[in-house]
């Protein structure tokens, strides 16, 4: 029976790719704090992007994190009781929630088009998302909506608000404020090609999953606010949030799927063990004095979010054979 305080954690990968290094840390520090809690484990798999998800990322992905070591408790391959786990089974939820919303006057169609949108640089309002939506269409007119989709013009649909409460508390980052405007201002719940946004998709899988604690990069800390504030129009409980440092590579850039060379798949072909990209990785989160073979579940021991670094982790321009040496370290035994 789960109670008030059981941790509910998801891995939540998008199959647009494969997985790399940096996924993998965000997912070993994601799984290692809810084990830690004797918490569930969720896997869910995030494919709202039709164009660039594919089903054997999927299944690539599950190979990857099965070969680390991370296991889940509920899934798309094992099933449970907050089925689905795969957002591209949930459509007809979004939908719904998304008419709850309209319902209540809460959203508007937007007719900008990409062009109009990217007028808007000398805003005056700017924040990680680039320029504030100014509210161009919040106001338009029947008549001036029916001219626009007559000149063939499919709307977005925008969520409004004024002036909402966007303070939260991160367990790593602390205390975060920002304005609507610093937020995007009022932002798409679906693209004018019908496609869910990631905000919703997110707040509501969380939701109906009994998420309480989303760990992850800190590269969607920005995002974080715009959830926040559905989570309270949906009138749910939010969960805690821990956002943690990226990887970057020996330059100084953040880890990418373009990063081939760092892919999973692309170091276990080169001979680089499951164990050593673990141990290398707990070194790295102050839970090891120094990389050296390791499995995900003797970590466990070490780990508190207090030891986990505050900056960002830049790898080492040998990283590879660093991983190499354990490898063959693990060869030996």
């Amino acid at each position: 029976m789960l109670t008030a305080s059981h941790v509910r954690g998801r891995l939540a990968p998008s199959p647009t790719g494969h997985l790399h290094l940096g996924n993998a840390w965000a997912f070993l520090l994601c799984w290692l704090a809810v084990r830690k809690a004797d918490g569930t484990v969720i896997l869910r798999m995030e494919d709202i992007d039709p164009d660039r998800s594919k089903t054997e990322f999927a299944t690539d992905i599950i190979t990857d994190l099965h070969w680390l070591g991370l296991d889940w408790d509920e899934g798309p391959d094992c099933g449970g009781d907050n089925a689905p786990y795969t957002q591209s089974e949930k459509l007809d939820r979004y939908a719904e929630v998304i008419a709850q919303l309209s319902e209540r006057g809460l959203t508007y169609p937007c007719y900008c088009t990409r062009k109009e949108l990217r007028s808007l640089a000398s805003a005056p309002h700017k924040g990680e998302f680039g320029p504030a939506y100014p509210g161009t269409c919040l106001h338009l007119s029947a008549s001036r909506k029916a001219e626009l989709e007559a000149a063939g013009r499919r709307p977005s649909l925008r969520l409004h608000a004024d002036s909402p409460d966007l303070s939260f508390h991160d367990r790593l980052c602390g205390d975060q404020h920002q304005t609507w405007e610093e937020c995007g201002g009022d932002f798409p719940l679906r693209r004018s090609d019908g496609v869910i946004s990631y905000q919703l998709a997110v707040a509501v899988d969380d939701i109906d999953q009994n998420v309480t604690l989303v760990m992850r990069g800190d590269d969607i800390l920005h995002c974080t606010p715009r959830q926040v504030y559905l989570y309270k129009l949906l009138n749910a409980r939010r969960p805690d949030y821990a956002h943690v440092p990226l990887v970057l590579d020996a330059e100084g850039e953040r880890l990418a799927k373009r990063h081939k060379h760092f892919e999973l798949r692309a170091l276990r072909e080169m001979g680089i063990s499951a164990k050593a990209i673990i141990g290398y990785l707990g070194y790295r989160a102050g839970l090891l004095p120094e990389p050296k073979l390791a499995q995900a579940q003797e970590l466990l021991t070490h780990f508190s979010l207090e030891k986990l670094p505050k900056q960002a982790i830049q790898l080492e321009k040998d990283i590879e054979e660093i991983l190499k040496k354990l490898s063959e370290k693990e060869n030996k035994l």
